[in-house]
Formats: structure tokens, C-alpha cells, sequence
């Protein structure tokens, strides 16, 4: 009689054996499968269509450039019949249910679905117009500078920074805008930046010479040199020739731009509207997590 509780004991440990109740899980699944026709239950029709088998014809004649033979176009077809039965034996067994991938691309071809079937009508320039006024940040213009410099450096210049500066200035003042001065690197001090900028943004002159620098070349007066005009790496005399000061533009300069926005903000109200709608027929509940025994407040 002392057998029966080591043979008892040997049974409870075989049965809390993970490998166990995954066969017993496998030999389930095999049982629908083999008696009743697939996890879907019963004989499923599926049409491959016309529509289909063109897909799948253009879809090889894209990678390999010409047409499927008929032995091709048949082994694409069977392989999409395979995907179509893997596909739907899944859902049945409820495979998607817990696969964050398979959930977001179900999502997203769900609002592609409700944003492609809101009214597309086209805005008119009134609606256009109203979006800009209400959104001017988003379209309007950064100011552009064209410009030329002549660089001083401080730690060559020392104590004569000030004077060797006030003398550039006057140098090319007398020269004029359009004086013959050769390359102006030879006037300064510099080897590594560039004689200037053409057509640049504001914030293509903030990343060479910094912000204080560009903030300046916008009060300057155009056509003139002057300076000094300091950056991070000395003094400069400088000659704004060209300068775009930016701004909101008229609705004719940015009219795609403001209407692709519009569109897309149509669409988003849209998708808002459908999820609020479809949640008026669900009962969302959220469980609080339960505190464990012993880990509640301390008395």
C-alpha cells in the first residue's frame, strides 16, 4: 500500500509539466482540425477572382519584369489560397487577438476605410482662407538674406580690434557695393567661413554664424556696408544685398499647401467623429488593478 502515495505524488508532478499541456493543447487542436474540417468548422468556398489573379500576375510582372508562365501564375494562385485558408483558420481560432502588429494594421486599415469614405468634396477659397487666418503659423514665410562679410579675428587683433574694424568699414564704404575689392578673404581674417550667403533662411545663417548674427543682418540697411556686427568667432563689416523679410503669404502663393492641411484636418475631425459615434454601442469597462494581500496602506 506504500506504492500508491509515490505513484500519486509522481502523477501530480507529471501533470503540472508545461511540455504536458502543450501536447495535450496540440492533440486538441489536431482533434478540430481532423474531425470537424478546420478551426473554421465545415467546407468554406474561396473565389480567386479575376480581379485577384490579375493583382497577383502584376505583382510578379513588377519584381521580375515580364509575365508569369501558366505554371507561375498556378503556383501564385495555390500560394494565395494557402495565405487565404492560414488567414482564416487563425481568425476562427482567435490568433489576432493578442498580436499588437496584426491589431494596429487592423486599425489602420480601418481609418484608411472611414477617412476614404468622409465627403472629399474640394474646399473653396473662402474655407481656404479661413484655415490660413486660423493657422498662419504653419505657412508663413521665413525671412531669406543674401549677403557678403569680411571677418576680424580677436586673438589676432587684440587692443587693435576696435580701430582695424572702424577702418575695414570705412575701406569698403569708400569702395562702394559694387567696388572691385578681389576676394574678401584677403581683407580678414578669416580661412574656413564662407564670403557670404545667397538666398539663405534665417535659420541657415543661425546655424553658421549664430543667432545674434542674423538677427542683425534684419536691421541693417541693404545696399550698404556696415557693421560691426558680432558672432561667435569675431567682428564682422558686412553687406546685406538681397533681404526677404518673410511674413503670411497670400492664399494664391501656398494654396496647395493650405489646402492639403485643410484636407488632412477634415479627415482627422472625421475619424473623431466615427470612433465617438461606434463608442456610443460598446460598455467600456476598466478594471483597477487588485492589491495584493499584505501590500494595502499601512495602518
Amino acid at each position: 500500500m506504500a506504492a500508491w502515495p509515490r505513484r500519486l505524488m509522481r502523477l501530480q508532478t507529471l501533470l503540472r509539466e508545461p511540455l504536458l499541456h502543450f501536447l495535450a493543447l496540440g492533440a486538441l487542436l489536431f482533434g478540430l482540425f481532423d474531425v470537424g474540417g478546420g478551426a473554421g468548422g465545415g467546407t468554406q468556398r474561396i473565389v480567386v477572382g479575376a480581379g485577384q489573379i490579375a493583382q497577383l500576375e502584376a505583382g510578379f510582372a513588377k519584381t521580375w519584369q515580364r509575365a508569369p508562365t501558366a505554371a507561375e501564375l498556378k503556383g501564385l494562385i495555390d500560394e494565395w489560397v494557402r495565405e487565404e485558408i492560414a488567414t482564416r483558420e487563425a481568425i476562427a481560432l482567435g490568433l489576432e487577438r493578442d498580436d499588437t502588429v496584426i491589431r494596429r494594421r487592423l486599425r489602420q486599415k480601418f481609418e484608411f476605410m472611414t477617412e476614404d469614405a468622409f465627403d472629399a468634396a474640394p474646399p473653396d477659397d473662402a474655407e481656404l482662407q479661413a484655415f490660413l487666418d486660423t493657422y498662419p503659423d504653419n505657412f508663413r514665410r521665413e525671412p531669406r538674406l543674401s549677403f557678403r562679410h569680411v571677418m576680424l579675428d580677436p586673438q589676432r587683433r587684440g587692443a587693435a580690434l576696435d580701430e582695424d574694424a572702424r577702418a575695414l568699414l570705412a575701406r569698403l564704404q569708400a569702395a562702394g557695393a559694387d567696388g572691385d575689392l578681389g576676394t574678401l578673404e584677403t581683407l580678414g581674417d578669416s580661412r574656413l567661413l564662407p564670403e557670404g550667403l545667397d538666398g539663405a533662411p534665417l535659420r541657415d545663417v543661425v546655424g553658421v554664424f549664430g543667432e545674434a548674427f542674423a538677427r542683425e543682418l534684419l536691421r541693417v540697411e541693404p545696399g550698404r556696408w556696415s557693421g560691426p556686427v558680432r558672432s561667435g568667432y569675431g567682428v564682422h563689416v558686412v553687406l546685406v544685398t538681397a533681404r526677404d523679410s518673410g511674413g503670411l503669404p497670400a492664399l494664391g502663393d501656398v494654396r496647395p499647401l493650405v489646402e492639403r492641411d485643410f484636407m488632412a484636418e477634415r479627415r482627422q475631425r472625421a475619424l473623431e467623429a466615427r470612433y465617438a459615434s461606434l463608442l456610443e454601442h460598446y460598455q467600456v469597462v476598466v478594471e483597477s488593478e487588485a492589491t495584493p494581500p499584505g501590500d494595502g496602506p499601512p495602518k
